[in-house]
């Protein structure tokens, strides 16, 4: 297929590849049926690949040559993320994938026919780097050609578990006393490594980024799992418009409601002479107003990144918060301090817990200290910080069941009746007849 092609040079060659690429954008139909268009895909992953190994290999060869600091008095990187808005991180990769390749020539001419993939070429190559370095040359040619076998059938991420096993069958004499190094190599360098970073994307979200070593991180991620766990639905999994929650929606609610219990015990650590807590700033009109108004108005900043807080959010805080009033003055001084004070009190906590014995929506089994103490009628609207006017309920229940200001809202409610526990009801699109429902603890009585 390379007839006719040996007297072009790169340049023209790569302007040849993006001439058959217009090519092959236009709108005409060449492969009518399925196994066509499935093998056509098929081959064009096989090219990228191909292509790819190409570039690193001229990337790394641009370094090694010093190109960019005669060319441009800069480094091959900085040349790269300048000319082709790479990243730095994305430049350093593909210069290292290509100097990696370079060390390891059998990977790379395997690389280069297409027959390795690029992620596949990278974690062999890593696999080959963690080898004895007092190994023959031999051997080492031995293990390339194995894990170019082992392509055929393996991803790259089960390549990079073939580091043992690899060692063992070239080297079963020192496989044991390898393994015993690598570990405690993958330690430190993880050790080194652990991170955890919070970034606003300023569009609602706070971006969680880290990294533990295994050990370390194994407790964190069992505990999360666990109260993952508990963030599973109850009677409201029979409502069409709740939103589906994926595994990985459970445990980012059950991260939160852990920190949310650790916040409520004496165990939370103590910074800056307090606890640690979020605090809102809120107008006294607009807490008035809220409390009149429909639809809502009522809105906050947090103290520190002064980041809006929304109405349902604040709502829901409102219920369960200490309140700390502050008069300002014209240039935002603070005039006068009121007494701080906790809506629910701690022996009104401790009367909910005896009587509800837990979140009381139907079919959840969430404990006392995991829940929010919820005003029935809410606090901003003239609610009493009463236990007749007080239920349990688990922070995502919470969710489900805080009112918005329109009255005519097809939404989750609570009724406490006068004498007996917690009833549920049902929006009309779950449940018609609005029949209430209450917790099947409630059914059985207590021993004594």
């Amino acid at each position: 297929m390379t007839e006719g092609l040996e007297h072009l040079d790169d340049a023209a060659l790569v302007a040849l590849i993006g001439r058959a690429l217009d090519a092959l954008t236009d709108d005409r139909l060449r492969l009518p049926s399925d196994a066509d268009r499935l093998a056509l895909l098929a081959e064009a992953v096989r090219v990228t690949g191909r292509l790819h190994a190409w570039q690193a290999g001229l990337a790394a060869a641009i370094d090694h040559d010093d190109v960019a600091w005669r060319a441009h008095g800069t480094s091959a990187s900085t040349w790269l993320t300048d000319a082709t808005q790479h990243t730095r991180a994305e430049a350093h990769r593909l210069i290292g994938h290509g100097q990696r390749l370079d060390r390891f020539a059998i990977v790379r001419d395997a690389a280069r026919a297409g027959d390795v993939m690029p992620v596949q070429s990278d974690a062999i190559t890593a696999v080959l780097d963690q080898l004895p370095a007092d190994l023959p040359e031999a051997v080492v040619e031995e293990a390339q050609h194995m894990m170019v076998g082992f392509a055929a059938t393996h991803t790259s991420t089960e390549l990079r578990r073939l580091t043992h096993r690899l060692v063992e069958l070239l080297a079963p004499e020192v496989a044991e006393a390898h393994e015993a190094a690598r570990l405690e190599r993958e330690l430190a360098q993880a050790t080194r490594a652990r991170h955890l970073t919070f970034t606003p994307d300023h569009c609602g979200s706070i971006l969680i980024k880290g990294s533990l070593p295994v050990a370390q991180a194994e407790l964190v991620v069992k505990t999360v799992n666990a109260w993952a766990e508990g963030q599973r639905r109850a009677l409201d999994a029979l409502d069409p418009a709740a939103a589906l929650l994926t595994p990985a929606m459970r445990r980012a609610d059950g991260l939160v409601a852990l920190i949310d219990a650790l916040s409520r015990t004496t165990l939370s650590p103590r910074h800056g002479g307090d606890r640690p807590r979020v605090i809102v700033t809120v107008t006294l009109d607009q807490l008035n107003q809220a409390a009149r108004d429909a639809p809502p108005r009522l809105h906050g900043r947090l103290v520190g990144s002064d980041t809006p807080i929304d109405a349902g959010t604040l709502r829901q805080w409102l219920c369960d918060c200490e309140v700390l009033p502050i008069v300002m003055g014209g240039r935002s001084e603070v005039l006068d301090q009121g007494r701080q004070r906790r809506l629910v009190t701690d022996a009104q906590r401790a009367a909910l817990a005896v009587r509800d014995r837990g979140c009381v929506f139907p079919g959840c089994e969430q404990p006392p200290e995991s829940c929010h103490a919820h005003h029935i009628t809410p606090w901003w609207a003239g609610g009493r910080t009463a236990l007749a006017n007080l239920v349990l309920l688990c922070p995502h229940h919470h969710g489900v069941v805080e009112p918005s200001h329109d009255p005519q809202a097809d939404r989750w409610r609570i009724h406490l009746p006068a004498h007996g526990p917690a009833q549920v009801i049902p929006p009309l699109r779950v449940d018609p007849t609005g029949r209430p429902r209450q917790h099947t603890r409630y059914l059985t009585p207590i021993r004594t």
